[in-house]
């Protein structure tokens, strides 16, 4: 009996020694991985605070595909939640913070086999020249039995974390640039297009390079029509007057339509046009400018197949709707090809 009585108390005072050691040991945790992806700010940190992205770049289903993810009614932004049944682990997450386009903060809830527990996640976003540095860090303290187990098995916890980061960062950089890589192109049709006045500028360029130099244009114009507060009334637009494909060069115009004449100065690099109403094919891109290539040449091999005429001296020109100033994700670009005809049937006209 008394020997009973001892080994009972060696192991409580080996419980309690336990207890003691394990207790004083920092169990607090602060792990964070960090990687750059080439893309806008705005399209990673909309894919980041969806929940309902969550399942496609997450590593949770490699390890478990049983698991199944339940959706609240409002997934997107501050108050939004999402939970899921594992194997081995439930858990639940709900955004308490946003800062459009800098932070993201949310609570997180693990049920496990040790209990409850109930780490705080955080996420920044910074602009950088190669595109969007990301962080995704999980903070929390460790429970008595958490620092028992970590001690005593081969589990390396912060090891463990930065591979799952890791995994979902190259997830996230995975699906942006699917998201950045879909478009879409679709012939409309034969339609009238208005023309009417416009202030444009002109510029020479290689093919490769007519995107930048687009750009810079159409800046230099609307700078010009903001310093002289002339109204645009329009969306942008480039008219291609010269292509030279053997040397790969092409002088073109771009420009704003504005709703009467305006007399500019001798001189000045941006002056008024005026476009005649023209029956024209048109096509719409939607998506980043690099397909616009396979756009015009299915747009060609309409005109051949349905047996219509370019016209012959009116100049094929292209329309920019979205201002990708304001839209950074490539995918929701548009533009509108037209290729001027000649001799078209009134009935073929949208």
């Amino acid at each position: 009996m008394k020997f009973l009585k001892y080994f009972f108390l060696l192991i409580l005072l080996l419980l309690i020694a336990g207890a003691v050691y394990f207790g004083i040991q920092d169990g607090n945790y602060d792990i964070q991985d960090t990687k750059v992806i080439n893309a806008p700010v705005s399209v990673v940190f909309n894919k980041v605070n969806d929940y309902k992205s969550w399942e496609e770049w997450g590593p949770w289903k490699l390890e478990d595909p049983s698991m199944n993810f339940t959706y609240a009614e409002k997934t997107i932004g501050e108050g939004a939640s999402y939970s899921w049944d594992g194997k081995d682990m439930d858990g639940a997450m709900i955004t308490t913070k946003v800062i459009p386009n800098k932070e993201i903060l949310q609570d997180l809830t693990l049920h496990t086999l040790a209990g409850e527990k109930n780490p705080k996640v955080y996420w920044k976003f910074e602009e950088v020249p190669e595109g969007t540095k990301i962080t995704w860090g999980m903070k929390g303290e460790h429970s008595l039995m958490d620092k028992a187990f970590y001690k005593f098995s081969d589990m390396d916890f912060p090891s463990e974390m930065h591979k799952t980061n890791g995994q979902g960062l190259d997830g996230i950089a995975r699906d942006v640039a699917i998201d950045m890589d879909k478009y879409d192109i679709n012939i409309d049709g034969i339609t009238q297009y208005g023309g009417g006045y416009y202030m444009y500028a002109s510029a020479s360029s290689r093919m490769q390079d007519i995107g930048l130099k687009t750009e810079q244009v159409l800046g230099e114009v609307s700078g010009y029509m903001e310093k002289n507060k002339i109204q645009m009334s329009g969306a942008p637009f480039t008219i291609y007057n010269q292509m030279d494909n053997a040397a790969g060069t092409v002088i073109f115009s771009s420009g704003v339509p504005i709703r009467e004449k305006i007399e500019t100065p001798n001189g000045s690099p941006v002056i008024t046009g005026y476009m005649e109403p023209v029956v024209t094919l048109k096509t719409t891109l939607k998506g980043n400018y690099k397909n616009l290539q396979e756009a015009y040449q299915k747009a060609i091999e309409y005109v051949a197949k349905n047996k219509l005429t370019q016209h012959p001296t009116a100049k094929m020109f292209e329309v920019y709707p979205v201002d990708p100033a304001k839209n950074p994700n490539p995918a929701k670009w548009v533009t509108q090809i037209y290729i001027p005809l000649l001799e078209t049937k009134p009935e073929d006209i949208n």
